[in-house]
C-alpha cells in the first residue's frame, strides 16, 4: 500500500506540470490586462507601462512561466496584484471556509443519495423508483445558480428562516447554530447535482449486486431482507460508487465558485471569480493548482477505499 501511494504521488508531478502549462497558456491567451493597470483612466500610459514592467508582464510568456514555476518550487505563489497580499496567505485564510462547504455538501449528498439509491434498486419499477428517478433527473438538470437564487427568495426573503448570504452574522459572536444557518443553503445547492448522480449510480450498482448468487444464498438461509441488502449487498455495491466520490471533487470545486458567489460565501471559489474579473494572475494560478492537487488526492483516497471495502483488491 505504501509503495502504491508513493508511485501515485510521483505520477502527480507530470500531471500537475501539464496542468500548470495549459492553465498558464489559457490565462495569458485571454484578452485584457490585470485590472490594476486600468483602474484610473487618468494614469499616464508611461506609468502603466512602468508598472507592467515592474510586474514582469512585458516579458515573454515562457519567461514568465519559468519565473512563476521557480517561485512555486520554493513555496511562493507570488503576490496578488489587486490586494497586494501574499497569495498563499489569502488562500490559507479562505481555504477552511471552502473545505467546510465541500465537506458538508459531500456528507449531505452521501447520506441522502445512498439510501435513496438502495430503496430505488430494491423497489425497481415501483412508484417509489419512478419518483426517485424523476427527482434525480431534476437535480441533474437544475442549474445551481438558479436553485440558489430560488432558495434565497423562499427561505431567506419570504420566510426569513436563513440568512441571505455570508458565513456569519455581522457583529455577533461565533456560534455553531449561526454557522449552520449560513451553511445549510449553500451546502444543499452544491450537493444537489452530485446527490442526483450518486443516487443513480448507487441504484445501478445495487441492481447488479442484488441479483448475484451470494445474495440469493443469503435469502435462502432465512436472513432478514434488511440484513441481506444492507450488510451483504450494500458493502459490495458501494465499491463502484466510491469512484463517484473521486469524480465529485472536481465538480464541487467548480461548483463552489458559483455557489460561493451566489451566497457571498468567503471561500476560494469566490476569490477565484473575483480574481478572474480582475485578471489577478497569481491568484488564478494558485487556486487552479490547488484544485488540481485536491482532485488527484481525492482519486488517491478513492483507490485506497477500494482495498478497505474489497479485500480481494491488492496493490
Amino acid at each position: 500500500m505504501i509503495s502504491y501511494i508513493i508511485k501515485r504521488v510521483i505520477m502527480m508531478i507530470p500531471i500537475l506540470f501539464g496542468i500548470s502549462i495549459l492553465s498558464f497558456a489559457i490565462m495569458y491567451a485571454a484578452p485584457g490586462k490585470p485590472a490594476i493597470l486600468n483602474l484610473d483612466p487618468e494614469i499616464p500610459p508611461e506609468v502603466r507601462e512602468a508598472q507592467a514592467e515592474r510586474l514582469g508582464l512585458n516579458d515573454p510568456i515562457p519567461v514568465q512561466y519559468m519565473r512563476w514555476l521557480g517561485n512555486v518550487s520554493k513555496g511562493d505563489f507570488g503576490t496578488s496584484y489587486a490586494r497586494k497580499m501574499p497569495v498563499t496567505e489569502m488562500i490559507l485564510d479562505r481555504l477552511p471556509n471552502t473545505l467546510l462547504l465541500m465537506a458538508s455538501s459531500l456528507f449531505l449528498a452521501a447520506i441522502v443519495a445512498i439510501p435513496f439509491g438502495v430503496i430505488s434498486a430494491t423497489r425497481q419499477y415501483s412508484m417509489t423508483d419512478y419518483g426517485v428517478t424523476v427527482g434525480s433527473f431534476l437535480g441533474l438538470a437544475t442549474p445551481n445558480f438558479w436553485l440558489g437564487i430560488m432558495l434565497i427568495m423562499v427561505f431567506s426573503v419570504q420566510l426569513g428562516w436563513t440568512p441571505v448570504g455570508g458565513i456569519s452574522t455581522i457583529g455577533a459572536d461565533f456560534s455553531i447554530l449561526d454557522r449552520l444557518r449560513h451553511l445549510i443553503l449553500p451546502a444543499l445547492v452544491l450537493a444537489t447535482a452530485d446527490m442526483a448522480g450518486l443516487t443513480r449510480y448507487t441504484r445501478s450498482s445495487m441492481l447488479e449486486v442484488i441479483n448475484q448468487d451470494y445474495i440469493r444464498t443469503a435469502r435462502a438461509k432465512g436472513f432478514r431482507e434488511r440484513r441481506v441488502v444492507y450488510k451483504h449487498g450494500l458493502r459490495n455495491g458501494l465499491i463502484p460508487v466510491i469512484t463517484m466520490f473521486g469524480l465529485m471533487l472536481p465538480t464541487m470545486i467548480g461548483g463552489s465558485a458559483i455557489v460561493e458567489s451566489v451566497f457571498n460565501w468567503p471561500g476560494i471559489g469566490k476569490m477565484f471569480i473575483d480574481a478572474t474579473f480582475q485578471r489577478d494572475y497569481p491568484v488564478i494560478m494558485a487556486i487552479t493548482m490547488f484544485g488540481a492537487i485536491l482532485t488527484v488526492i481525492g482519486n488517491l483516497i478513492a483507490d485506497i477505499l477500494y482495498a478497505v471495502l474489497d479485500p480481494r483488491i491488492e496493490y
